[in-house]
């Protein structure tokens, strides 16, 4: 990721849902989680709006009361187009973009960090504006494109399994009896492309370990 320039000022984050229990550092919890990301990230892959997929998955893992996603706009910030994005695009080089950050939140979880450089041209004049003067999230305001999703790339941040785990290699050893996750767990990156098949967005999402913030699994008996 390129740095950004400017001064952040986030809109107000909503009031944190309780913490929940935390998942043990065991094998089993390990194993779950992994199948848990797993299929985050194919439910993600197999859908054009990440917005709405996230809403999904906040009411089926009872995130919140509300399962309602929110976009809390990071203002002053921005980042250069990244050197592939015009071709990507099909832009020339004098095209106007604009550069769009977020958090995605469902009641007070942080799910994901969006990059989005998008092409004005390519959206209706409301539309626009409500991405200029509002928080709405972008895959809300565009869906009048019946846009698709070509993703680009889709990586595990983090495994929770050790590299090698199917040939013997040693687990970690746990420091403590909860389980630690890193800031991102999934990061995707994709072209949206309008019902004519014009690409007009390139999306960098990066899921946060929130995603994972409801209770784990009751014990099992044997």
């Amino acid at each position: 990721m390129l740095g950004m320039t400017g001064s952040l000022l986030l809109t107000p984050v909503l009031a944190r849902e309780p913490a929940p229990p935390a998942w043990r550092d065991d094998a089993m919890s390990r194993v779950e989680v992994l199948a848990l990301l797993e299929s985050l990230n194919a439910d993600l892959l197999s859908h054009p709006s990440a917005t709405l997929t996230l809403e999904r998955w906040c009411d089926a893992h009872h995130l919140a009361a509300d399962a309602r996603v929110v976009a809390e706009r990071v203002r002053g910030a921005d980042k250069p187009l990244p050197d592939d994005a015009r071709a990507l695009l099909g832009i020339g080089p004098d095209e106007p973009v604009r550069y769009r950050r977020v958090r995605l939140a469902c009641g007070g979880h942080v799910l994901s960090d969006a990059d989005n450089w998008y092409v004005p041209s390519r959206l209706s004049e409301a539309m626009n504006h409500e991405l200029d003067t509002t928080d709405a999230p972008f895959g809300k305001v565009v869906q009048p494109l019946h846009f698709r999703r070509q993703t680009l790339a889709a990586d595990l941040l983090w495994s929770p399994l050790p590299a090698g785990w199917e040939s013997g290699a040693p687990w970690p050893v746990a420091a403590s009896s909860a389980l630690v996750f890193p800031q991102h767990l999934l990061q995707h990156r994709a072209v949206l492309y309008d019902q004519d098949n014009r690409p007009f967005s390139l999306v960098v999402e990066s899921y946060t370990a929130d995603v994972l913030a409801f209770p784990p699994p009751a014990p099992r008996s044997p």
